[in-house]
């Protein structure tokens, strides 16, 4: 079996509808795939609806978290979330809380970038997005599409890199709460690529073993982000705490350069995953 657990559509930040990606999926050879799009379940219906006969597909989530160490600035998180009841009200309410944080950001973000003479509206990114949560990824290519730059990771190596003058956080979920959030809603919680140092700070072992403590019930150790020693030491940090160890893509379409099912799941794993979510079912044959 091959099974890619991180994918993304046009609902948050990939360039393909659900429905698309479901193809893409099936034509890759995939035998399950999950959707987990930032913040939001808005694509899990259409996903359902589209799915081709012998695709397996994991509804999921991948919600904006940071963790605060005691002595520095705080360090953003993605916290994989599989499984959950997407009526859970208190889950609901923070990822509503979350899409409006990305929301507000953005703007700030295109605003900045407007009062220094880039040519980029909002509102025409707004409805470039198609109703889909909007972020980062939607102004890069919106400056793509200006001839600021030439692509989407050129726009985020500059203009939107976290050390640009354009740059605007966000108040992410303390990821313990996050944590707290998903399993309460009968959902499997997976740090998504912990050790991928490329994208700024991560966490120390520490860290993860509090997360773990805190109910964290899976790592992603197979990630394109991660090197050969990335992975080796987070399969090692699992097999210490416990915890499930997953791989995946993080497919977003044409916005990044990864294929779909570029890492994959070991099918035990999958199947210790889905026995442990208890809010959701897969849709599948």
């Amino acid at each position: 079996m091959r099974i890619d657990l991180h994918t993304h559509s046009s609902v948050s930040d990939g360039t393909e509808t659900p429905a698309e990606l479901m193809r893409t999926a099936r034509a890759a050879g995939l035998d399950v795939v999950a959707l987990t799009d930032h913040d939001t379940t808005d694509g899990w219906a259409a996903a359902r609806d589209a799915r081709p006969a012998g695709l397996t597909v994991v509804p999921g989530m991948e919600l904006s978290c940071r963790w605060f160490p005691d002595d520095q600035p705080p360090i953003s998180v993605h916290l994989l979330a599989y499984l959950f009841d997407p009526d859970s009200p208190a889950l609901s309410a923070e990822r509503a809380r979350l899409r409006a944080e990305r929301l507000s950001r953005g703007e700030r973000i295109v605003d900045a970038l407007a009062a220094d003479g880039y040519p980029v509206l909002w509102a025409e990114i707004v409805e470039a997005s198609a109703g889909g949560v909007v972020g980062r990824p939607h102004v890069a290519r919106a400056l793509v599409r200006a001839g600021v730059v030439e692509s989407v990771d050129a726009a985020f190596a500059t203009l939107l890199h976290h050390r640009s003058p354009y740059y605007v956080t966000k108040a992410d979920t303390d990821v313990r709460q996050g944590i707290a959030l998903v399993r309460a809603a009968g959902g499997v919680p997976v740090f998504a690529h912990g050790l991928a140092t490329k994208r700024g700070r991560v966490l120390d072992d520490a860290a993860v073993a509090a997360m773990a403590e805190a109910g964290l019930l899976g790592l992603e150790v197979d990630h394109p982000d991660h090197s050969d020693d990335e992975r080796a030491h987070m399969q090692g940090l699992a097999a210490d705490l416990g915890l499930l160890t997953t791989g995946s893509s993080d497919y977003h379409g044409t916005n990044k350069t990864t294929p779909i099912g570029a890492c994959t799941t070991d099918p035990e794993q999958f199947e210790a995953l889905v026995a442990a979510g208890t809010g959701a079912a897969p849709f599948r044959d």
